[in-house]
């Protein structure tokens, strides 16, 4: 396994922009383009990725050609996928991630494209960049968008990170180090026991999940608690438990209330409410690479 980090970016460099999983339009992902140029970079867009096939962006063929494509090309020195919604884990088998890595190069993406994160991890030990995409950028002046969108380039340009964790009565404060390795729930449960699953030992886990039944976030914490997923962390992390459901009859307890429950035996810190994933902002958080947590903050050193 390689434990080496992705090199970071320089104006100048080329980022290809990819759409491993739903449909995109060419508005939608123009902002992003403009703004990458603002700060020094150079784009180039999937010749595939504005296909479109019912929910997806094209065939997984489109999707594999576009991505092995930049994977493979040494003139592009990070990816960025447009977005997520489903469809990363089907390329996963029939891409061959090895180029990426031997060129050092940051794939960037949440949600959906935490399937691709694991993947990289679980094989290869190396980082990635869980950050804000292309579907969340439209150039505002929204102060939550800016401070996504910075937090991305800070990340890339190899600058360190700090984030304040958030007070919330369900914290369980104190000081850890480790690997920050994590994502969305949904997909990291989907990944148990395939070869994409990673290691949680020692390491600092961090959880996020968009428009989830309650139930099916106890189904799925229950899941990483008896698969050992939970039990020799140095923390754990939750960011964004975004627009939940609940059913008819309630089931009587909210996102963080499950998490925390399913996790009280463990002597742990436990921080709820990091600016991350589905929620604004979506503060960028390098995977795989070491990370502390100090007097309630989260440092990610570059």
């Amino acid at each position: 396994m390689s434990h080496f980090t992705p090199r970071y970016l320089k104006k100048g460099d080329t980022v290809g922009i990819v759409s491993p999983a739903r449909h995109i339009s060419p508005d939608q992902v123009q902002p992003t383009v403009t703004w990458l140029e603002k700060h020094g970079l150079k784009v180039e867009l999937g010749p595939n990725m504005f296909n479109q096939l019912n929910q997806m962006a094209g065939s997984d063929s489109d999707k594999i050609s576009d991505f092995q494509g930049f994977i493979d090309d040494p003139n592009i020195q990070a990816i960025q996928c447009s977005r997520g919604g489903y469809g990363s884990v089907r390329l996963l088998d029939q891409l061959n991630f090895q180029p990426a890595i031997d060129q050092k190069k940051w794939i960037l993406g949440y949600s959906d494209i935490s399937a691709i994160h694991s993947h990289v991890h679980a094989q290869f030990g190396f980082p990635t960049l869980h950050c804000t995409m292309p579907i969340n950028i439209t150039g505002s002046n929204n102060s939550d968008e800016i401070s996504s969108n910075q937090s991305l380039i800070d990340a890339v340009f190899g600058r360190d990170l700090s984030y304040d964790l958030p007070q919330h009565p369900l914290n369980k404060s104190g000081n850890a180090k480790g690997s920050l390795v994590g994502g969305n729930l949904s997909i990291l449960h989907s990944l148990c026991g395939s070869k994409s699953d990673i290691s949680t030992e020692g390491k600092i886990l961090f959880l996020e999940d968009l428009d989830e039944y309650l139930y099916h976030i106890d189904r799925m914490m229950m899941n990483l608690k008896r698969t050992g997923k939970l039990k020799a962390l140095s923390a754990l992390l939750i960011g964004g438990m975004s627009d939940m459901n609940d059913n008819t009859i309630p089931f009587g307890k909210n996102a963080l209330q499950i998490i925390s429950e399913h996790t009280q035996d463990y002597d742990y810190p436990i921080y709820f409410g990091l600016k991350a994933g589905h929620t604004q902002p979506n503060l960028a958080l390098r995977l795989g690479m070491n990370a502390y947590i100090r007097d309630n903050k989260l440092f990610l050193p570059a």
